[in-house]
């Protein structure tokens, strides 16, 4: 619960230390005391926008500090969920607004954002004002009101896991079949990508080795022919061979004679014998020297077929085999999509089948609550002084949808005898206050917020609906903490705790002050409320006789 909130120059507030307690809050105070910035106060420790104008005039900035205690388990979990400690089950909570414009935001004196303030404060306080009877005008608002009634959502939470599925499938069938068209014309193109490749049957690097083996055996080829027309150059007829025999032949008769022709002559058989033995191996050179007419043709037959390939898809053997590889691999997946589609329709059929049937349980279940939600509502207004009002729940079958497929709208009939018709269309603002109250009331206890503030709940009332209101914001303090900013006295002599917002004027400035009143300072202001500045002695008896009815023993 808000245990304590401390202001400092907010507007006309310099500062001030509200106590709260766990019961029911009453402010009371003149029109313009400040009754709305203590509202805006609270609304800024729970991450609302604030403007720098709050800011009170000549200060640097404003602080708003809440002190929260008891905390619930949904909020301790979300605190340990961000390392946020939290000693004692309490918090500070504290936002601090330059004139600048800047703010900022702390829980337990670690800085927040004003998101996370939003969130933790949406777990600690609920606060009505006029602009939430505009729930009640909404009727896209009334089914979450009903299921905040009926209070246990295992067969909402069940069917939104399923409908979620549900969507998820059907999303995802869609994509496939927007896809079908693309898988047709891709499968074509792998399919022919896989055929003529795979006819081939490219092998990585195997275009370079096989120009480099036909380019091998083309110099072969060469290399052969000239060696063998050496041999002929040294061994055929008129060679170099027969010409050195010749010249031998010829020096012969005269190498006995001189010593000096007899030297060229062994010269001359020396050479002989070199170019014997020349010729010899270039012979056996040449025989060596492989060559296959078969194996170039099908190396060159290889080296075509392969270059039609490459010039087609503009790739090498290394990057035809790769592509080979990822077009199956590709063409799989695209297969396997076929049986996707074909597992997700069946999938769908059966979700479609579940998840009507859940929303169908989910309806007769919400049919239900509603009866009862009408019935409790209506008996609530009637102790608010609308006796005659009913409140009924128009529920209709819809489209199936993320909350089911009811269609839910609030109706009511003012007067005996009228048909019930939309609230939107006949409640006035009074009327929309009290329907408000009464539903408030009837799921006070469903939730775990453990504050209620409710701000001008008594716009539109008077007299004896105006008593009613009190006594119904009591009931809730009975299980709620309340805080109940008014101005009728009946609503305030409800309270268990009274504070008055006062405003002076101090060196010529206003400041405003809260007081926590004791049992005669409630006499006072009741007695104000009910007869101005300065009540008569009947109206301050008649005060102290109404708080003395109302008084906590």
């Amino acid at each position: 619960m808000l245990k304590e909130i401390y202001i400092r120059n907010l507007a006309v507030i310099k500062e001030a230390t509200i106590p709260l307690g766990r019961k029911l809050n009453i402010f009371t105070g003149e029109t313009g005391a400040g009754k709305s910035i203590l509202i805006n106060g609270i609304n800024a420790v729970l991450g609302q926008r604030c403007s720098k104008d709050i800011v009170r005039s000549g200060c640097d900035k404003a602080v708003i500090t809440a002190l929260f205690t008891e905390l619930s388990p949904e909020v301790t979990e979300k605190l340990d969920e961000l390392g946020i400690a939290h000693d004692n089950e309490e918090i500070t909570v504290t936002r601090e607004i330059s004139a600048d414009g800047g703010s900022v935001a702390r829980i337990n004196h670690r800085t927040a954002s004003a998101s996370l303030l939003k969130e933790i404060g949406s777990m600690l306080i609920n606060i009505h004002g006029q602009h939430d009877n505009q729930i009640l005008l909404d009727s896209a608002k009334h089914l979450q009101i009903l299921d905040d009634f009926g209070g246990d959502d295992t067969l909402l939470s069940a069917y939104r896991e399923t409908f979620r599925e549900l969507q998820h499938t059907a999303k995802r069938l869609i994509e496939l079949k927007h896809q079908e068209q693309t898988r047709i014309e891709r499968t074509r193109y792998l399919n022919e990508v896989i055929n003529d490749i795979g006819e081939v049957d490219p092998q990585e690097g195997e275009d370079d080795a096989l120009e480099a083996e036909y380019a091998s055996a083309k110099n072969a080829e060469k290399i052969i022919l000239s060696v063998r027309s050496a041999v002929r150059a040294i061994t055929g007829d008129d060679a170099a061979n027969d010409m050195i025999v010749s010249a031998e032949s010829e020096i012969a008769g005269y190498t006995e004679e001189n010593s000096q022709l007899s030297a060229l002559y062994e010269r001359l058989s020396a050479a002989e014998i070199e170019l014997a033995d020349i010729a010899s191996e270039l012979e056996n050179f040449a025989d060596k020297v492989e060559l296959d007419g078969q194996r170039l043709e099908s190396i060159s037959s290889r080296l075509s077929e392969l270059n039609k390939l490459r010039k087609k898809y503009m790739l090498d053997c290394t990057e035809l085999k790769e592509l080979y590889n990822k077009s199956c691999a590709e063409l799989s997946g695209l297969e396997s999509s076929v049986s996707e589609i074909e597992q997700l329709n069946s999938r769908r059929e059966e979700l479609l089948k579940t998840v009507t049937e859940q929303a169908k349980a989910l309806y007769d279940h919400r049919q239900k609550t509603g009866e009862r939600f009408a019935k409790r509502v209506t008996e609530e207004l009637a102790f608010l002084n609308m006796p005659d009002v009913v409140i009924a729940v128009r529920h209709e079958k819809g489209k199936l949808t993320v909350n089911g497929m009811d269609q839910v709208e609030f109706l009511i009939s003012a007067n005996k005898g009228e048909e019930p018709k939309p609230i939107s269309k006949i409640a006035s603002g009074g009327e929309l206050s009290r329907v408000m109250l009464a539903l408030k009331s009837v799921i006070a206890d469903k939730d775990s917020i453990p504050t209620m503030i409710f701000d001008e709940i008594d716009t539109g009332v008077s007299g004896k609906a105006a008593q009613k209101i009190g006594i119904k914001l009591r009931e809730i303090g009975s299980v709620r903490q309340v805080i109940c900013v008014t101005h009728l006295s009946q609503i305030a002599v409800m309270a268990d705790d009274h504070l008055m917002i006062e405003k002076k004027v101090t060196d010529g400035r206003t400041e405003t002050s809260v007081i926590q009143l004791d049992f005669e300072g409630r006499t006072a202001e009741i007695a104000r409320i009910m007869g101005g500045d300065s009540p008569s002695s009947l109206m301050l008896d008649t005060a102290r006789q109404e708080l003395e009815k109302y008084r906590v023993i």
